[in-house]
């Protein structure tokens, strides 16, 4: 499918495009912004998709959903979202939107009406209520919020109204506006026969439509085989990866490799990060800036669905302070930058995009220490080698590079002595052949 072979690109619209935090319902016209910068600059760094965080119409920070049917006020309007998808196809870039399906937010149609009236509201039955209670907010009523927050109020899924309702709007924004894909928000906790229900309904209209949900644990191939779902986050190898680089222990990420390769979800591609909305930047989160480079070389050189989260190409830090917001996370971008890291990425995006191996080929180990880790990947028409080395020192180590042509990338600090391969400190390098 088209989503094996592409790097993703993820934006944060309603942060991006410097909207207020609080919707008002006065119509704005932010979206040209994502539009330009897609037609701008991701198309001419190789992006093949563009995962927006929630775009429709909400309360505050867009998990907070107010109409799954019109885009937030705050952006602009249906007609210039079409105009984004239309210019984000006509460069080759897919669109994936955010689908929170688990929760509303208390400016939802159904759940104000339902304050209004209570137990006479024909969409009583679409929440979780208890009429025996009462909210945080002195509604009457208790109802199920999302991990106990209140203003995110949960669906009742197992209600049809409400599936056919949320069917429907996938439906709008499929067959008139043509998107690509839906990341499930909060997967983990929405029932497997829902989002199979969801496959189904796509499937009927495109099959190659891309299901990509949120997990945060191990081991959630269900969602794979009951839920239907083509990828899902690589939580543990984004962790694997920080944690590995900063302690300068490879067998860290190897070994969470090898569990997903293996164990946990053999022949699956999962969705891979070195950062989000939701968590701290990589140029935050590492204790070293040298090893940047390196996060992304593993990140494009490793199995999987690879996403670069806004920013982050040319090193934007940020981190989640307690008790605060995350716009930190999520700042608003007038242009894009230009540096060392970033033409470095970009290199990186157009060597997968044009290596079979990189994009959808086979992973063997081929050595592990401490700090240096070297690996295979092969495909037909092509093959990997690639080789990193997070030490302070100029490393070598042997290996017989086929003869014939082949290219070496990423870092000019290597060097090849009958056999013999030569790799600088705190680099990473790919032998593409």
């Amino acid at each position: 499918m088209w989503f094996h072979n592409c790097v993703f690109y993820q934006i944060y619209p309603l942060n991006f495009c410097g909207a207020p935090e609080l919707n008002s319902g006065v119509q704005e016209h932010r979206l040209d912004r994502i539009t330009d910068y897609m037609d701008r600059y991701l198309s001419e760094y190789g992006i093949g998709g563009v995962y927006l965080n929630p775009v429709f119409s909400s309360d505050t920070h867009g998990y907070d959903t107010r109409d799954y049917r019109r885009i937030d006020e705050r952006l602009g309007t249906n007609e210039e979202f079409r105009k984004l998808v239309n210019t984000a196809h006509k460069r080759g870039i897919r669109v994936v939107l955010d689908g929170v399906f688990h929760h509303v937010g208390r400016g939802f149609f159904a759940f104000q009406d339902l304050i209004q009236k209570g137990f006479e509201s024909r969409y009583k039955d679409w929440f979780c209520v208890d009429f025996n209670g009462n909210s945080p907010y002195d509604d009457g009523f208790w109802y199920e919020g999302w991990e106990g927050h209140y203003e995110l109020v949960k669906l009742n899924l197992y209600n049809p109204e409400v599936q056919n309702y949320l069917l429907d709007s996938i439906g709008l924004w499929l067959d008139e506006f043509q998107i690509d894909g839906i990341r499930l928000d909060v997967a983990y906790l929405l029932p497997d026969w829902f989002m199979a229900k969801i496959r189904e309904y796509v499937s009927s209209r495109r099959e190659d439509f891309f299901l990509v949900g949120e997990t945060l644990a191990d081991n959630q191939g269900h969602l794979f085989t009951e839920g239907k779902l083509d990828s899902i986050t690589d939580y543990p190898l984004y962790k694997s990866i920080w944690s590995g680089l900063n302690s300068r222990n490879m067998f860290e990420i190897a070994h969470t490799l090898k569990r997903n390769l293996t164990e946990m979800y053999p022949g699956r591609a999962l969705w891979s990060f070195l950062d989000n909305h939701d968590v701290d930047r990589i140029a935050g989160k590492l204790t070293d800036p040298e090893l940047l480079t390196a996060a992304f070389g593993l990140q494009m050189a490793l199995p999987g669905i690879p996403c670069i989260y806004y920013g982050s190409e040319w090193g934007i830090e940020g981190r989640k302070r307690p008790g605060q917001s995350d716009r930190e996370l999520r700042p608003e971008i007038v242009s894009p930058e230009y540096n060392d890291l970033s033409e470095q990425v970009k290199e990186m995006v157009r060597l997968r995009n044009c290596t079979p191996a990189l994009m959808t080929g086979s992973f063997r180990e081929v050595l592990l220490t401490n700090q240096q880790y070297v690996f295979l990947r092969e495909a037909a028409g092509s093959t990997v080698l690639t080789a990193i080395n997070i030490s302070d020192s100029t490393w070598e180590f042997q290996y017989d590079l086929p003869h014939g042509t082949w290219s070496k990338s990423l870092s000019q600090r290597e060097e090849v002595f009958e056999g013999t391969l030569q790799l600088g400190p705190k680099s990473i390098t790919w032998w593409i052949f």
